[in-house]
């Protein structure tokens, strides 16, 4: 069996994530990908929940003349579509899997249960949230760090189009220099867009660490949870 760092974790992929270079939408080899390398996971035994966008259906800010309430809300049913998409690819990988959401719609999904979680973990069960924290105005980011602590897991694994966390944009400043390490407490000072500011200070107040990291290998997602030096490890 091979060694692990962390043994139970929850992965946090943004919906662009599950899009490839569609951008929008589920590329079909993308979801392949990631479910393999989550297949892995659980192969080592590790615990696994995930939290998933919607960024490739809807995000709220698109609805510019929408009410705030209802573009999110519409966000939330998109990470509902991610999240029934993804337990169909793990599941076709032999692998038990519920979703949970925390707006009811039971024909569809479980209603969140912080109990019933833990119980389906325990189980050797994947479970993924959805519909984010049922809340408007709270992003799924707020969501990981939420579940997270609720499922008091070892780390959060940030899956993202960038390899970790830098001190500006790469993808505008070619002088951004990426940290290998970094704490709450100097993303929250330099206003660093790694997760909103509410995931950061709850992770900062729960102890929670995340490992940072690009998903265009979705191979790093077994390297964050063996404790491989990738990305940017904050604390």
């Amino acid at each position: 069996m091979e060694k692990v760092k962390y043994k139970k974790v929850l992965l946090k992929l943004s919906g662009e994530a599950l899009a490839g270079d569609e951008g929008t939408g589920i590329d079909e080899k993308t979801m392949n990908d990631i479910c393999d390398s989550i297949k892995k996971l659980y192969d080592m035994n590790v615990k696994i929940s995930i939290v998933v966008g919607g960024g490739n259906f809807w995000r709220g800010k698109y609805g510019k003349n929408m009410v705030k309430t209802t573009a999110d809300y519409m966000g939330m049913l998109a990470t509902v579509m991610n999240s029934l998409a993804l337990q169909d690819a793990i599941e076709k990988r032999g692998i038990a899997v519920r979703v949970q959401t925390a707006i009811e719609m039971r024909q569809i999904a479980e209603p969140f249960i912080q109990r019933k979680a833990e119980r389906h973990l325990e189980k050797d069960r994947v479970v993924i949230f959805s519909c984010g924290t049922g809340h408007p105005f709270f992003s799924t980011d707020t969501t990981a760090a939420l579940r997270a602590a609720e499922m008091n897991v070892d780390a959060i694994l940030v899956a993202k189009t960038i390899d970790g966390v830098y001190n500006a944009d790469p993808k505008v400043d070619k002088e951004a220099k990426k940290y290998d390490h970094i704490t709450y407490q100097e993303i929250l000072e330099k206003d660093l867009k790694v997760m909103d500011s509410t995931a950061i200070s709850l992770c900062k107040d729960n102890n929670i660490p995340l490992v940072v990291f690009a998903m265009s290998d979705p191979e790093n997602i077994v390297r964050a949870v063996k404790g491989e030096n990738i990305g940017t490890y904050v604390d």
